[in-house]
């Protein structure tokens, strides 16, 4: 062995459900190997969110030109660029990975890991995919292939990658939420005044938190603006709303608008910046159904509604919700069923004890608090085997 660093390539985004992910192994690569002990280079999509997240995280990334097929204007002119955009991410791709000499690249799924995967693949560089979903994604089952690894959060991947290649995981976060899953009195009292509910008042109320994740999602908004009087006249519920910044101006004014405005027991805003507190007096979350929040309330064992998105690749985050519901881990509610479900759907598990605890419990059993660890460590074990002679 020398003391040459680990030269690792990490590529996916588009989506903080690839890109969160990816920062949560960059750092368990650093844990577990030293800052010295690894060469990390990250390589995104230009445009795109991880452009400007991964440097803020601390890690060097570029920009591929590639990106995504609009299927709702699949006559567009960014349609039409797009062979030329592939052609030239795919020639990019071949030289980043040429001139970065990696041991090992590691793909998230998103438009940029494909071009870059497969030109590591075509160069005798082993990889290792990681896939956050219980149905794959398109570009992870095209490279899986010749992936060496294949590192999943869901059972039955094998519908999808061959079975010997298969590492059951989990997916990985970047923060822990462990302290969530257990909250401490004073780490409740602490959230309750974070979010403006007098402590006393709050300890005897129960919790919805609502979010829509970081850009929001305009029918769980929907949903809340329009029973904001109904949660107003309920002393029992207090709210945590995550609007998310896409939608922050356009409610905004809504309230204002609104006679009464915003209730004294709802907390609204863009952004959670202490989702931890948030999570640790939630004694019910509506949400989405993506990957990373997914993986975050089954770290810290909360009773869950899925609400999930309609407007995703092959409907994957339907397929999420399904693998936890089928093991009583979650509700689901359809996304064109929302308006008129999902509020007494909410307040009436709220009112459940005994379902909520058992729901709670069920969800915790699927976490794998490791996960970015274990995710890690067979990029190592990978590269290793494969030829890295560190």
């Amino acid at each position: 062995m020398n003391n040459k660093p680990l030269r690792v390539i990490l590529s996916g985004g588009g989506t903080a459900g690839h890109i969160h992910p990816a920062l949560a192994v960059a750092d368990a690569l650093r844990a577990e190997l030293g800052d010295e002990g690894v060469e990390l280079l990250f390589v995104g999509a230009e445009g795109k969110m991880e452009m400007e997240r991964v440097p803020k995280a601390g890690y060097r990334i570029v920009g591929l030109p590639v990106a995504g097929l609009q299927r709702q204007h699949l006559f567009s002119k960014a349609n039409l660029l797009l062979p030329f955009k592939v052609i030239r991410s795919l020639r990019q791709a071949r030289r980043i990975v040429r001139e970065f000499r990696p041991d090992i690249a590691v793909g998230f799924g998103g438009y940029a890991s494909a071009p870059v995967l497969r030109a590591a693949q075509r160069q005798g560089i082993p990889t290792v995919i990681q896939e956050q979903n219980s149905y794959a994604g398109l570009t992870n089952r095209l490279l899986a292939k010749r992936a060496e690894a294949i590192c999943v959060a869901y059972e039955g991947m094998e519908r999808f990658f061959p079975a010997e290649k298969i590492i059951y995981t989990g997916n990985p976060l970047r923060h822990s939420f462990g302290t969530a899953a257990e909250p401490t009195e004073a780490m409740k009292r602490e959230a309750y005044a974070h979010f403006g509910f007098a402590s006393a008042e709050g300890a005897g109320r129960k919790t919805l938190l609502v979010t829509g994740g970081s850009l929001g999602a305009g029918t769980l908004n929907r949903c809340l603006l329009g029973a904001l009087d109904l949660l107003a006249a309920r002393d029992d519920v207090q709210v945590i709303w995550q609007n998310g910044k896409y939608y922050e101006a356009q409610l905004a004014a809504a309230i204002e608008a609104k006679a009464g405005g915003l209730p004294r027991n709802v907390w609204r805003g863009a952004f959670v910046e202490r989702m931890e507190w948030a999570y640790a007096i939630a004694d019910v979350v509506v949400a989405r159904a993506g990957a990373g929040t997914v993986s975050e309330l089954e770290s810290v064992g909360r009773a869950a509604i899925f609400v999930p998105s309609p407007n995703v690749a092959e409907d994957h985050q339907t397929k999420n919700a399904q693998a936890l519901a089928a093991q009583g881990a979650a509700t689901i509610v359809r996304d064109d069923e929302a308006a008129d479900r999902l509020i007494p759907a909410a307040l009436e598990l709220l009112a459940d004890d005994r379902r909520r605890a058992e729901m709670a419990a069920n969800i915790r059993k699927l976490g794998r608090p490791d996960a970015a660890a274990e995710v890690a460590r067979t990029v190592i074990r990978t590269a290793n085997r494969y030829g890295n002679k560190r």
